[in-house]
This record gives C-alpha cells, sequence and structure tokens, in this order.
C-alpha cells in the first residue's frame, strides 16, 4: 500500500465522513474509516476498524504513515453521557495522540463557523478548544469553520423534509439570520486540496458556500411548489421546546441559527482556485426538497 495515498477518517459513517470518504476513494486514495463498534457496516468504501475512544493502542498499525487524518467527529447536542468537552476536546486530544504514535504529521478538523476566542456559546467553547488543541500539536494542520454542509441526506435538509411530511414547517423567530450552505461535494474536494496542497497548511479557514441567504428564503426555496404550511414560531416558544428536548431544534441548533455567523468564502475560494456549487442549484439538482 502507498501510505503517501492513505488517509484516516473518524466520523466515516457521518454524512461528511461517507461523502468525503466516497470522493477521495475514487480519486485514488486508500480510505481508512474510523468508526464507532458496532457501525463497521454502515459506510461502503476502503478500509473500516471500530473504534471507540480513538486511543487503542491496537489502531497506531493499522493506519501508520498515512498521509492525513480528518477528524469529523463532533458533537452538535449534549446529553448526560456525552458532553461537549468528551465528544469535542477530548476525542480530539486522542486524535492528536494517535496521529504522533501512528506518525501521521497532517491532520484536518472540522470545526464551526462563528468559533472564535469571544464566545459563549457550550459547543462554540468546545470547538475553540479543540482547535487549541490542534494548533499547539506541533502538527500541521488545517481547520476549516463550517457552515450548513448540504448534499443528499444532510442533516438540515431531513430536518425540514420531516417537518413538511408532518405538513408544517416551523420557523424560529423571525427567520431573518442568514447562513452560507455549502455543497458536499465542494467539500470533498476542498478536503482534497487541503491533502496535496501546501498552500493550506497550518490555516484556518471559513468553509462557507458562495451565497448568503436568509432562513426563510432557503426554507421556501427549499419546499418549492409543494403546498405546506410555514408557520413562523415565537422563539421563546421553540426555545422551550428545545430545552425539553421536544420540537425539530436542540438548544444550540437554535442559537447558531440566530447567531447569523457569515463567512469569509472569497478566501477559501482563491486559496481552492476553483469554482463553488450556488445553494439553488443543488436544491434542483440534487432534489433536496
Amino acid at each position: 500500500m502507498n501510505q503517501s495515498r492513505s488517509v484516516v477518517i473518524t466520523g466515516a459513517n457521518g454524512f461528511v465522513g461517507k461523502n468525503v470518504g466516497k470522493f477521495l476513494s475514487k480519486n485514488g486514495f486508500h480510505v481508512i474509516g474510523l468508526v464507532r463498534k458496532g457501525r463497521e457496516k454502515s459506510i461502503d468504501f476502503g478500509r473500516v476498524i471500530s473504534s471507540e475512544t480513538l486511543s487503542e493502542n491496537n489502531l497506531v498499525s493499522k493506519i501508520k504513515g498515512s498521509s492525513a487524518l480528518l477528524h469529523f467527529i463532533g458533537q452538535g447536542r449534549q446529553t448526560i453521557d456525552s458532553d461537549y468537552e468528551n465528544v469535542n476536546v477530548s476525542l480530539t486530544n486522542n486524535v492528536i495522540k494517535l496521529c504522533k504514535k501512528a506518525k501521521i504529521d497532517k491532520i484536518i478538523y472540522i470545526s464551526g463557523l462563528g468559533v472564535d476566542r469571544s464566545t459563549t456559546l457550550g459547543y462554540f467553547i468546545s470547538k475553540y478548544k479543540a482547535e487549541q488543541e490542534i494548533i499547539h500539536s506541533g502538527l500541521d494542520y488545517t481547520i476549516f469553520r463550517a457552515s450548513y454542509i448540504i448534499g443528499k441526506d444532510d442533516p438540515l435538509s431531513k430536518n425540514i423534509r420531516r417537518q413538511i411530511k408532518k405538513g408544517k414547517v416551523v420557523i424560529p423567530g423571525s427567520g431573518n439570520y442568514h447562513f452560507q450552505p455549502i455543497f458536499i461535494v465542494d467539500v470533498a474536494k476542498v478536503m482534497l486540496k487541503s491533502i496535496m496542497e501546501n498552500s493550506f497548511s497550518n490555516k484556518i479557514l471559513d468553509l462557507a458556500g458562495p451565497q448568503t441567504v436568509s432562513y426563510n428564503t432557503f426554507v421556501r426555496e427549499f419546499i418549492g411548489g409543494k403546498k405546506t404550511e410555514i408557520r413562523k414560531v415565537d422563539f421563546e416558544s421553540v426555545y422551550h421546546d428545545a430545552l425539553h428536548n421536544k420540537g425539530s431544534f436542540g438548544i444550540d441548533d437554535l442559537s447558531i441559527m440566530i447567531g447569523d455567523y457569515v463567512g469569509n468564502h472569497r478566501k477559501l475560494a482563491s486559496l481552492a482556485q476553483m469554482k463553488f456549487t450556488k445553494y439553488g442549484k443543488v436544491l434542483k439538482s440534487r432534489s433536496l426538497s
């Protein structure tokens, strides 16, 4: 096996991991997916290794000398058994240690758009801490602060589709907050470039699409001509449901939405030297709605 064309993906059975893994596999990479025990059959590319904590010593020999590790595991909601500190920070520390033991020099990490030192949001705090662990690890890194990544069966689209099936789509508050959806195929292309090109070394980049759109507009275009009620609901009411684990949104989902986070797409496009797909084309060509 040519280890220079071998990559390791944590969270390989997630939406991003599956799609990026398939893309890299089709483009000549040997992909090693690290997934939780019992989830090995959920992906259909490369080699799959089950692991709970990413700290087992037996992993080292199986991934040694790979060209990069793509760390896609992230926690978007907290529970008693799985909180942000454990998943987003401690697990990232395990990944860094694993890279060093396996002599993998490059780590690529997906953080969140809006993460910075001044944040007070628990999810973003944990992502910022994870970023800092990577930055100070001594490894070559590329950190992507991602907006909503869209494509077939992405979490945002699945959420809206579930609501459409019930006959009503809820928009928390005004719906005038913005985001920059980015197509998963474009994300996969950027990941390939970040593995191969030195220009991505030791960079923090906004992984954001070419257009800024309000949630109102995105939902309307997603629904298209379907006869589905769109109901704006008082934000306090939606937040109350989230506190009690009801409704379609989590507490931090809502905080991120109304944060109105907009990134620097031009910097990403300039570095990647590629044309990015507009979200409207994704909605039509990939039948997300």
